[in-house]
């Protein structure tokens, strides 16, 4: 199976690359991975991606790119890449599930990045019912509500704030005895009136009947001074980082300390002439859907450019 062009991973990085690359004719396959869509199809309403005023399903809004891409070609099949062989043009990809290796002119990598969470079964149970790992996403359903953000780092300061601005009281559990964000991000804090920092608190179990209700936490856990205690809350916001979807493909492609891929400024390229990376598989700043529709575009663009040049 050949390809000239080969997208790995679909939401909103993958779909936009396959449809510019299906419009310069250069007949893109693409793998949609084990969650087709992406982290959007975890997401109840989506508000902030242009084009839809009153909001949009997150599964509708991926459903909607995918159809776009087929329209114009894109030849979608199910799999999740098992190995991939970047040492040489044509590239060689493993995919599971499918019969053969696909033979590649230029790959582009869309696999996004993963949100970490506790590990609690609850979190599962109430996930788009009040657990949300985006509060930029999904903040303005929690207009004066009371919610919770764990972590303490810049993330999680920068959400707490941020739902500061649009609930009416915010708890920032932190584990630890102290934050590790920087000096300006922990004085925004400290200093908001409307947050709350529960220091040395770890999180053990939500709870609610339909929706979430509350959290049970633990204060100095593992110590003689150890207390159990309950905080009402409507929204739960994790804020403890994201794991890139980069790992087979380590062995080829230059990645930051934390697994995302590098790319080059303006072109989505990474070290190897002809791979190029889009989305939050690459992005360890902003991870927004619309940010990562463009280097979705941005990708196939280069492509296109890159298999021009070596014509």
């Amino acid at each position: 199976m050949k390809t000239k062009c080969l997208i790995i991973g679909s939401g909103p990085a993958g779909y936009t690359a396959a449809i510019y690359a299906s419009r310069a004719n250069l007949s893109p396959i693409l793998i949609e991975g084990p969650q087709p869509g992406g982290q959007l199809t975890t997401t109840t309403t989506v508000e902030n991606f242009p084009g839809y005023p009153d909001g949009v399903d997150g599964n509708q809004l991926m459903e909607d790119l995918r159809k776009q891409a087929v329209r114009f070609g894109t030849d979608i099949r199910t799999g999740i890449v098992k190995e991939v062989m970047f040492a040489q043009r044509p590239f060689d990809v493993t995919v599971g599930g499918l019969d053969e290796k696909i033979e590649a002119e230029t790959v582009i990598i869309a696999t996004g990045a993963a949100a970490k969470y506790l590990g609690l079964p609850d979190e599962q149970k109430y996930m788009g019912m009040g657990v949300s790992a985006c509060a930029v996403c999904d903040g303005f359903f929690y207009r004066n509500r009371t919610v919770a953000v764990v972590g303490g780092g810049d993330t999680a300061c920068e959400e707490a704030v941020y739902l500061a601005g649009l609930a009416k009281k915010v708890y920032l559990i932190v584990r630890k005895d102290y934050l590790r964000a920087s000096k300006v991000m922990q004085q925004r804090v400290l200093q908001n009136p409307k947050i709350t920092v529960l220091f040395n608190t770890n999180t053990v179990g939500l709870f609610g009947k339909e929706v979430l209700e509350g959290a049970h936490l633990v204060e100095y856990m593992g110590t003689p001074r150890e207390q159990l205690f309950d905080i009402s809350i409507d929204g739960f916001f994790l804020a403890i980082g994201h794991q890139p979807n980069s790992a087979v493909f380590a062995p080829y492609v230059d990645m930051d300390n934390a697994g995302f891929i590098k790319v080059r400024a303006h072109s989505q390229a990474t070290n190897i002439d002809g791979v190029f990376a889009a989305g939050d598989v690459a992005d360890p700043v902003f991870q927004q859907a619309i940010v990562a529709a463009g280097a979705g575009c941005r990708a196939a663009l280069e492509a296109e450019k890159f298999l021009l040049s070596v014509q």
